[in-house]
C-alpha cells in the first residue's frame, strides 16, 4: 500500500474504537493549550489585517472566530490557526519538528461545529490528525526541516487528517485528503529569517488547506495516492527520499499525542533549553546581570540558524534571538509576554548583556538533534568564577512536562488578560469537559 493508504485504513479502524482515558486526557490538554496560545494571538500582526480580508466570510456560517464572530468554516480555520502561531506559545511535537496544535485543532475545531459534532468526536479527530501528522514529519525528517517550515507543511496533513475524521470518511477517501493536502503543503523557514509578518499565516493557511482537501475528498475528489512515497512525491521534492515503509508501524500502540511539548517561555522553543539553563544558574548562583562577563550557550544547529537575531530590532524578531532571550532571562528571571513590550525590548541592562554572550554549536548536542533538545550555559563571572550547567531537555518536554496544574497555570495567564478571569474559569472548565460536550458551537470564545 501507499502511506496515503495506510492511513486511510488506519483511520477507517480508529472511527470505531474506544479512546483510552489516558489519550482523551492528553487530547484535552493540547486543546487547553492551543486556546492558551489562541488569546494572546489574536492581538498579534496580522490578524486585524486577516480579519479584514475575510469580512465576505464573516457573520455568517456555523463556526465561531476566537474573537467570537461567527464564521464559514475554512475562514474560522485560516483565523484561528493563524491565532494560534502567532504569539509563539504552541505546542510542539519533538521528532516531526512541528507545531501541530496551531493548523491541526483550528481545523477540527471548525470542522466540528460546522457539522454540529459532539466533543467526543471532536477529541477523537484531533487525535487522529495529530497521530497522522506527526507520522509523516517523523519520516520527513531533519532534511525536510533545513529548507521547509514543517508547522505549514506537516501541518496540512493534520488539518485534513482531523478534518477528514470529523466527517467520518471512510479508509478510500480518507487517503485521498492526505493525497490532495500534499499539494497545498508549504511553508518557507525564509519567511521568518527577516522581520515579516507571513509566519503564522503557514498555521493558518496549514488549517484551511487541510479542511479543504477533507471537504473535497468527502465529494468524491481524487489525488494522487503515491504523493507522498512515489518518484515525484513528497518525500523526494522536500526530503532525501525517505523510507515510508513503516510510516503506520505504531499507530494505534503509541499515542503521539501523548507526548507533546508545551511551552513553558514565550518565544522560539529551540533557545528553551538555554533559558532554562540560565535560569538555573542564575537561581542556584544568585546572579545578577551585572555579575556576569561572559555566557556561551552551545546548542545544535537550528537553534543559531532560526533563533538568529543578534540585534532584534522588532518584538518578532527579539522572539527569534538566543542572545535576547537568554539575556532577559538573567535579567528579568523570566521570559513571558512581557518581555516583548516595546520598554523591555530597549531595556539597556539586556541590550549590554547580550553583547556578552556567545551561542555555539556544539557537535554532540547538535547530534542528538530533533529527539533531544539541549544546550550547555557556561556563564564567568567578574570574580573569575566559571559556572556551568547542561540542560538536557526543556521544560515542558515529555521528560519534564508541564503539570495540569502548570498548564492551568499558563492558560489563565494568557487567556484572563483578553476574556477576564470569569470568562477564562468558565472556558476552563469546558474544556476539561469536552468530552462530555453535545456540541462545540456555543463553546466561548473572547466575545
Amino acid at each position: 500500500m501507499y502511506a496515503t493508504e495506510v492511513f486511510g485504513q488506519y483511520a477507517e479502524q480508529f472511527q470505531g474504537t474506544r479512546l483510552p482515558d489516558e489519550v482523551v486526557h492528553h487530547a484535552k490538554r493540547a486543546v487547553i493549550d492551543w486556546y492558551a496560545s489562541l488569546f494572546p494571538g489574536l492581538a498579534a500582526a496580522p490578524l486585524a489585517q486577516l480579519e479584514q480580508v475575510l469580512a465576505e466570510d464573516l457573520d455568517h456560517g456555523r463556526a465561531r472566530l476566537g474573537n467570537g464572530r461567527t464564521a464559514t468554516a475554512r475562514a474560522a480555520a485560516l483565523y484561528n490557526g493563524t491565532a494560534a502561531h502567532a504569539a509563539e506559545v504552541d505546542d510542539s511535537f519533538r521528532d516531526a519538528m512541528y507545531h501541530p496544535g496551531a493548523a491541526t485543532i483550528a481545523a477540527a475545531l471548525a470542522a466540528s461545529q460546522d457539522a454540529g459534532v459532539s466533543g467526543l468526536d471532536f477529541l477523537r479527530a484531533l487525535v487522529l490528525g495529530y497521530e497522522v501528522s506527526t507520522r509523516i514529519g517523523v519520516v520527513m525528517g531533519r532534511p525536510h526541516y533545513r529548507f521547509w517550515h514543517n508547522t505549514g507543511t506537516v501541518g496540512t496533513f493534520g488539518a485534513a487528517a482531523a478534518s477528514a475524521g470529523v466527517l467520518g470518511l471512510g479508509a478510500r477517501p480518507f487517503a485521498h485528503a492526505l493525497a490532495t493536502a500534499a499539494t497545498f503543503a508549504a511553508g518557507l523557514q525564509q519567511a521568518f529569517r527577516m522581520d515579516s509578518m507571513s509566519k503564522p499565516l503557514h498555521a493558518g493557511r496549514a488549517a484551511e488547506g487541510g479542511l479543504l482537501a477533507a471537504q473535497m475528498a468527502a465529494r468524491g475528489v481524487t489525488g494522487s495516492l503515491d504523493v507522498l512515497d512515489g518518484k515525484s512525491g513528497l518525500g523526494q521534492a522536500m526530503s532525501n527520499g525517505p523510507d515510508w515503509s513503516e510510516v503506520g508501524a505504531t499507530l494505534g500502540s503509541d499515542f503521539h499525542i501523548t507526548r507533546l511539548t508545551f511551552k513553558n517561555h514565550i518565544g522560539c522553543g529551540h533557545t528553551f533549553a538555554a533559558i532554562d539553563g540560565a535560569l538555573e544558574l542564575r537561581e542556584k548562583h544568585g546572579l545578577h546581570a551585572e555579575d556576569i562577563a561572559r555566557v556561551r550557550v552551545d546548542t545544535y544547529r537550528p537553534a543559531l540558524d532560526i533563533a538568529c537575531y543578534e540585534n532584534p530590532a522588532s518584538a518578532n524578531e527579539a522572539r527569534f534571538s538566543l542572545r535576547y532571550v537568554v539575556a532577559t532571562a538573567l535579567t528579568r528571571g523570566s521570559v513571558r509576554l512581557a518581555a516583548y513590550d516595546p520598554a523591555q525590548l530597549e531595556d539597556t541592562r539586556v541590550r549590554e548583556l547580550m553583547t556578552r554572550i556567545e551561542p555555539r554549536v556544539d557537535p554532540e548536542i547538535d547530534a542528538a538533534f530533533p529527539g533531544q533538545r539541549s544546550a550547555r550555559v557556561e556563564i564567568t563571572t567578574h570574580s573569575g568564577a566559571k559556572l556551568v550547567h547542561l540542560q538536557p531537555n526543556r521544560k515542558g518536554d515529555p521528560e519534564l512536562p508541564l503539570s495540569d496544574a502548570e498548564l492551568t497555570s499558563k492558560f489563565l495567564e494568557l487567556s484572563e488578560p483578553v476574556i477576564g478571569v470569569t470568562g477564562a474559569k468558565n472556558l476552563l472548565a469546558q474544556l476539561w469537559a469536552l468530552e462530555r460536550a453535545d456540541t462545540l458551537f456555543d463553546i466561548q470564545s473572547a466575545s
